[in-house]
């Protein structure tokens, strides 16, 4: 090898040594504010209320090495903003973000199969191998459930308060207040409730500069709910059109009452359609017995 391709050999591995330092630099730097920001997220996350089981639990460890993993990653944009609108209809907003949502779910696959490792190893249950790593899929799944139940959960008090609020309005707007005016009175009147946190959030968009078209709008997908969106749509359409904005709510309210009321029938006649079975297998047989008991030891007695 001649002295000129050993020069040349030698600049190479000087490049690559370059590189290779650069390259450690950057990494040790991005791992340095990584482990900054997650060392801040535990710091804001001491004393946090937590809705979700086993979250005070796991949250130091998701925080620390699987928030910084899903972070701006753009794998998970997709399922980033899905997650962001459901952890807002379920109210959750404040204990979560989308990234942190994510990493629980992750975490959630390593910890259900040691969670049935371990109790299967202190002999409470009796699961086989396959079905305890298999468990990490329900892992996954799991808090989907929970957080859908808080969006439930919070869907069924935005239903109660809804037709109160209404009304609230059409007064508000009925004594000479704008929309704008009547949705600051009904926030600052009004008892606590999702929905009035929903027009709280209104109101803040509205200030912000957002039109109140748009504004309504992003309250019926944040809620996700037919009535909110049909009175929404109701709405708009009366402020394109000019018309009267107290008489609209007036009837919005006493729809959403009929509603209420028709909902509440179907649901009595389903319970008395579910009670009808315990009814036939243990309160008729009970009535038989107390009715035809006597008759039956009187005939027995008798022919003795």
């Amino acid at each position: 090898m001649g002295i000129i391709q050993r020069g040349q050999l030698v600049i190479y591995f000087a490049y690559f040594l370059l590189g290779l330092s650069v390259f450690l630099m950057v990494r040790m730097l991005m791992t340095e504010q990584e482990s900054r920001a997650a060392q801040e997220n535990l710091e804001d996350s001491r004393g946090q209320k937590s809705s979700f089981p086993f979250d005070r639990v796991l949250r130091p460890f998701y925080l620390q090495y699987l928030v910084p993993m899903v972070r701006g990653r753009p794998f998970w944009e997709k399922s980033r903003r899905h997650w962001r609108r459901q952890l807002i209809a379920g109210g959750v907003k404040d204990e979560f973000t989308a990234d942190e949502f994510i990493a629980f779910k992750l975490i959630f696959i390593i910890f259900v199969p040691i969670l049935l490792g371990l109790l299967q190893a202190a002999e409470l249950v009796d699961l086989s191998a396959y079905v305890i790593i298999g468990s990490g899929v329900l892992g996954w799944f799991l808090p989907n459930l929970l957080l859908n139940g808080k969006v439930t959960e919070r869907q069924k008090k935005i239903r109660v308060a809804m037709p109160f609020i209404v009304d609230l309005l059409a007064l508000s707007t009925e004594a000479g207040l704008d929309f704008v005016g009547a949705i600051a009175k009904v926030v600052e009147k009004a008892k606590p409730s999702p929905l009035v946190d929903e027009f709280g959030q209104l109101l803040k968009e509205i200030k912000v500069g957002a039109s109140r078209q748009d504004a309504l709008r992003e309250m019926a997908t944040r809620t996700n709910m037919s009535e909110v969106s049909s009175f929404v749509a109701i709405l708009i359409s009366a402020d394109q059109m000019g018309a009267s904005i107290g008489k609209i709510l007036k009837q919005q309210s006493d729809q959403i009452r009929n509603q209420r009321i028709v909902a509440a029938e179907k649901a009595g006649a389903a319970a008395a359609a579910t009670l009808m079975l315990p009814t036939v297998i243990f309160i008729f047989p009970a009535i038989m017995l107390l009715i035809l008991g006597p008759l039956a030891l009187g005939v027995l007695y008798g022919q003795k």
